[in-house]
């Protein structure tokens, strides 16, 4: 059985980590198979949009595979984010094609900050997330410590950082950590259909925003808005009236029709 599931079709890949008797935790393989599939769906002219989910109902992923860190010394590099090629974030932080978290079950720790690293995120009313870095005594390598209080604000994030506590799905929403929370059976299908929502934008385009939203929300405000400027500019200046006058019609019909 393969521990990683990649099926295309509409533009769209759904990854889907394959370990539900383990949890779906991250162990070498998954992490390298993880890395190497979202290099490869990013490399994918076909490919538009990717979903990101786990077997099962159970977890998304419960993080790095403690069994495996426990024995082997070596291991603990996962960790500290030094596996630059076999990393599951840096490679999903690399991708220009936006990446939907499917959230179906808990993610815990380095499973969350999986999920952290994705630009949407789509939960499962069975959706859980809990930081247990402290609880373990491995600091955070991938991302966590910075970019959780950046969403849901800085006393949130050390509230679950210091305490290891669970988030259940609906708070997650209320706290604006994920979009939206979903019955169960509807999970796939609900992100399956922003996929496709995304998927019939304009690539490049697409990919242009992406990067000035990502690089943007890596600067102070006021940095960012001159890179917002000088980007506008730049792209602005070459778009022809003609174009925008092509489109405008299908704007105009998609909002009339858009539910």
């Amino acid at each position: 059985m393969s521990i990683l599931l990649v099926e295309k079709a509409d533009g769209v890949a759904t990854i889907t980590m394959n370990r539900p008797e383990a949890m779906n935790a991250l162990s070498r393989a998954l992490r390298a198979g993880l890395a190497a599939a979202i290099r490869q769906v990013n490399a994918d002219p076909e490919v538009r949009v990717v979903i990101l989910t786990g077997a099962g109902q159970r977890a998304f992923t419960a993080g790095l595979d403690l069994k495996e860190l426990g024995s082997d010394a070596s291991a603990l590099g996962a960790a500290n984010a030094t596996e630059v090629d076999i990393n599951p974030v840096k490679a999903i932080e690399s991708c220009e094609k936006p990446v939907i978290g499917a959230i179906n079950g808990v993610a815990i720790t380095g499973g969350f900050e999986l999920a952290l690293a994705c630009d949407v995120l789509i939960a499962s009313e069975n959706a859980r997330f809990a930081d247990t870095h402290g609880r373990v005594g491995i600091m955070p390598g991938w991302g966590l410590s910075q970019k959780l209080s950046r969403v849901i604000g800085v006393y949130r994030a050390k509230e679950l950082s210091l305490s290891g506590n669970f988030l259940d799905a609906q708070t997650a929403e209320r706290w604006g950590l994920v979009n939206r929370v979903v019955p169960a059976d509807e999970l796939m299908t609900t992100a399956r259909r922003l996929a496709l929502d995304m998927a019939s934008m304009d690539p490049v385009m697409q990919r242009g925003l992406k990067k000035l939203i990502d690089d943007g929300y890596a600067l102070p405000f006021g940095e960012a808005m001159a890179l917002e400027a000088r980007v506008s500019k730049a792209h602005n200046t070459a778009v022809r009236p003609d174009d925008v006058e092509k489109r405008r019609s299908a704007v105009l019909e998609r909002g009339r029709t858009q539910k």
